[in-house]
């Protein structure tokens, strides 16, 4: 799971179109939006085991603020190869949810705003932070796998290119340390973090590389092999991610470098949000409101989709 986009990507950022999110957007159109939502996910945790849920859903609202991974066909974002790990109970929640909606208040809510409520509802589940999620996204009309091939992040970029590409949308430095904190749930494929165990790579605590490197083992990578972005506490979201990136733990080489790359801010963060788990929750809940304004289409903007899967 990476939360940021790469530096090929340019500024989506609308304050006239953000702006036209609030909170109570449905109060009148849809009063149980939230309910209808979260009892769907309550279905789909007694059916699946919650490691698999619950950040595959997160994943996939930060990958896909406008929600097009969802078009099935080969062209689609959903079917680039670095898109292809995501869970697919976590589209098919999204699914589920989408169709409850259609029978209480149909073509009214969009999927967009149903995947940035998951998002909230996954991380409160799972005993993290909780914020008030603003609404009225519309869904998008485009889904290129071309373009989402260049905007989404690859596991080795530095310090400089994450900072970069994350400006590049309006998100901070700040904002970039605060978001990988998603981190402490979910997994990662060993391919993506293959080249820092098999080149014994200094930089990675010697305990975590040689318990990995049995899971993974070279030079027969199995692609669908994955372990924990967290090694301490992978069930529970917390701080303990930030403690782990201290301690040179951090699997991913873009988690590594918020804790030891050649930026100030990114650093010192990492050390304030492994001593204080409070301050991490309040910064995450602000971060992913902001995160949630990236590029979103309101007002005629876009549509409303019927089923999140394809376009009307």
């Amino acid at each position: 799971m990476v939360v940021y986009f790469n530096n090929y990507s340019v500024s989506f950022v609308n304050s006239a179109s953000s702006s036209s999110l609030s909170v109570g957007f449905y109060d009148e159109s849809c009063p149980r939006v939230e309910d209808i939502i979260y009892e769907e996910l309550v279905k789909k945790m007694s059916q699946i085991p919650r490691n698999i849920t619950i950040p595959g859903t997160l994943r996939l609202f930060f990958h896909d603020c406008y929600v097009q991974l969802y078009i099935y066909d080969n062209n689609s974002e959903r079917n680039t190869s670095i898109n292809l790990s995501l869970a697919g109970d976590a589209f098919d929640i999204v699914d589920k949810a989408k169709a409850a909606l259609e029978k209480e208040c149909p073509g009214v809510v969009s999927c967009s705003d149903i995947l940035a409520i998951l998002a909230r509802d996954v991380v409160h589940w799972w005993e993290g932070p909780h914020w008030e999620v603003e609404k009225g996204r519309r869904d998008g009309l485009i889904s290129n796998a071309t373009e989402a091939q260049l905007l989404m992040p690859k596991s080795d970029e530095n310090i400089t290119t994450l900072i970069r590409g994350f400006k590049s949308i309006g998100l901070s430095t700040a904002d970039l340390v605060t978001l990988s904190g998603a981190h402490t749930i979910g997994f990662t494929h060993c391919i993506e973090f293959a080249s820092r165990i098999f080149h014994n790579d200094t930089t990675l605590n010697s305990t975590i590389r040689e318990k990995v490197i049995l899971s993974c083992p070279f030079p027969k990578i199995d692609r669908n092999v994955a372990e924990a972005l967290d090694q301490t506490s992978e069930f529970v979201f917390d701080n303990k991610f930030y403690k782990s990136l201290r301690q040179r733990k951090g699997l991913l080489l873009t988690d590594h470098v918020l804790a030891f790359g050649e930026n100030d801010v990114s650093r010192k963060l990492v050390y304030r949000y492994s001593e204080d788990q409070e301050l991490f929750f309040q910064e995450f809940a602000k971060a992913m409101v902001k995160l949630g304004r990236v590029g979103v289409k309101t007002g005629n903007e876009g549509q409303i989709r019927r089923d999140c899967k394809k376009f009307n």
